[in-house]
Order: structure tokens, then sequence, then C-alpha cells
């Protein structure tokens, strides 16, 4: 599983022309499914990112979680953060999970979001979808469940 995490001030996916999902302060959650992926990695990460300590406190340090700011969260699907380009111009996918076990697995992590802040939000999976945000800081990292933080 692969995340590029943003802090936003507000975000917004736009799919099939109207608004799918929007938010405040909070995250925006770009999330990719390969294959291999189980619901106990989504469990992990979605525990991982949603403990991470990087709201700013009231001294300006990266202090406070999602939870002490009571931030807000919108998740859009994005099988192309399994873009493999190192051969030739063109991406391959192969390593993105089928759209069937992707779609789950994203339903899954939304849900698990939700244990974590009042409002989740989510783009519609396997659609084409415009995302306009506002990124806090600007505070983007990407986490990767190959990598043993989690």
């Amino acid at each position: 599983m692969r995340v590029v995490l943003q802090r936003v001030k507000e975000a917004k996916v736009f799919a099939e022309g109207q608004i799918a999902g929007s938010i405040g302060p909070g995250y925006l959650i770009l999330l990719g499914v390969e294959e291999e992926d189980t619901r106990q990695i989504a469990d992990r990460m979605i525990d991982k990112i949603c403990k991470l300590r990087i709201f700013q406190d009231e001294n300006g340090k990266t202090n406070l979680s999602l939870a002490d700011v009571e931030g807000e969260i919108l998740v859009v699907s994005q099988f192309t953060l399994y873009a493999d380009c190192r051969k030739g111009n063109r991406p391959s996918f192969i390593k993105a999970g089928s759209p069937q076990m992707a779609k789950e697995l994203y339903q899954y992590a939304v849900e698990r979001c939700r244990l974590y802040a009042k409002r989740v939000e989510q783009g519609i999976f396997g659609a084409y979808m415009e995302v306009s945000l506002v990124n806090d800081g600007p505070f983007t990292l990407m986490l990767d469940s190959h990598n043993e933080f989690i």
C-alpha cells in the first residue's frame, strides 16, 4: 500500500460532474493498493497515518495528531502510485492491485479512517476525478507499507 499524505487546510474531489467529497482542515490521503496488500496492512497503515503528529501546536512545532486538531480526512484512490517508469516512456501499472481487490481494500481503508475522524469523505473508485486542495505548510509525506514503520 502506498500513500501520499497531505496536510491540508481544505480539499475537494470532483467526479462525474459534482463534488464527491469535501473537507476542511485535516488530511488528503491519496491511496494506492497493490495485489499483495491485506486488511492487516491497511489497518497498520491507517493507524500509523492517523497517529502521526504533524499538526502545529501553539509554539509552531509539529506536535499534534489528527485527533488533537479534530481534523477531517478525504481519501482518494490512486492506482498511479504504483507506476513503474523504468522502461520506455509509458508507465506500467502491473504492480497495482486488480480493480475488484483494490476497491474492496480502498473501502476498508476509508472505514478504518472513520475510527480516527468524525468526518471522512472519499472519491469515487475508478472514476476520473479532479482533486483540489490547499496544502498546509506545504506538508506532504509519502508512506509505503514495504517500509518497516508499520
